[in-house]
């Protein structure tokens, strides 16, 4: 599997990110937000947390007008896999790929803490690795992190089964107390919790190695 990182000015996790993806066996490559093109031969697409242009506009909101975030939104267009964790989920927002909004937590406060989690769906290469409702446990790091989307919008997740991590202890007002939601075909993902902070015992926890190892299980073959 060939993994692309992508850096824009004010990540922060796109190191971290690139570890999770080579410690799960992928072949990892950079890529800086003024590329107009991905790399040959990528199988799947991370974009890492951070604050990307200072977060200025709406949080996400410049970066989804990057020149490489066509090359994003074509990838995925055309059935590629992408993962967009904290900023990540907040470009895949604005680029459209994925629909609601990230509003401003509900009690106007950054939160940064480990916080519980349940699985809602493992039907997507991105979640197959755990059990269905398993409760893991990762670090969040936002200020803006609380999903909304109109009623039918949420039916519709809820329908298809579409929304991926629940908090266990809704933190920011989340609607529905939504972490993560895929994409209508399962390839793209977006959430708030970061599971690339979660690989190492060193750090507290394990609990995101299995996002990568299935994804790369997933993959390897492509």
């Amino acid at each position: 599997m060939k993994a692309a990182v992508i850096t824009f000015p004010g990540s922060n996790c796109d190191r971290d990110l690139a570890v999770a993806f080579a410690e799960a066996g992928a072949e990892v490559v950079r890529v800086w937000h003024k590329d107009a093109a991905l790399p040959p031969g990528v199988d799947v697409v991370g974009l890492p947390g951070g604050f990307s242009f200072g977060d200025y506009l709406r949080c996400g909101a410049i970066a989804a007008r990057a020149p490489i975030a066509r090359a994003v939104v074509d990838f995925a267009e055309r059935g590629g896999h992408v993962l967009g964790i904290c900023n990540g989920f907040q470009v895949l927002i604005e680029t459209g790929l994925l629909p609601g909004a990230l509003m401003r937590n509900a009690g106007l406060k950054f939160i940064c803490r480990p916080l519980a989690l349940d699985v809602a769906s493992t039907d997507s290469p991105f979640t197959a690795g755990y059990a269905p409702g398993q409760r893991i446990t990762l670090p969040l790091a936002h200020h803006d992190g609380n999903y909304q989307a109109d009623d039918e919008t949420l039916a519709r997740l809820e329908g298809e089964g579409r929304v991926a991590f629940r908090y266990t202890e809704n933190p920011n007002g989340s609607a529905r107390a939504i972490a993560g939601i895929l994409s209508h075909n399962r390839r793209v993902l977006g959430m708030m919790p970061h599971p690339e902070r979660a690989i190492d015992p060193a750090h507290g926890g394990t609990d995101g190695r299995a996002l990568f190892a299935a994804l790369t299980a997933a993959l390897a073959p492509a």
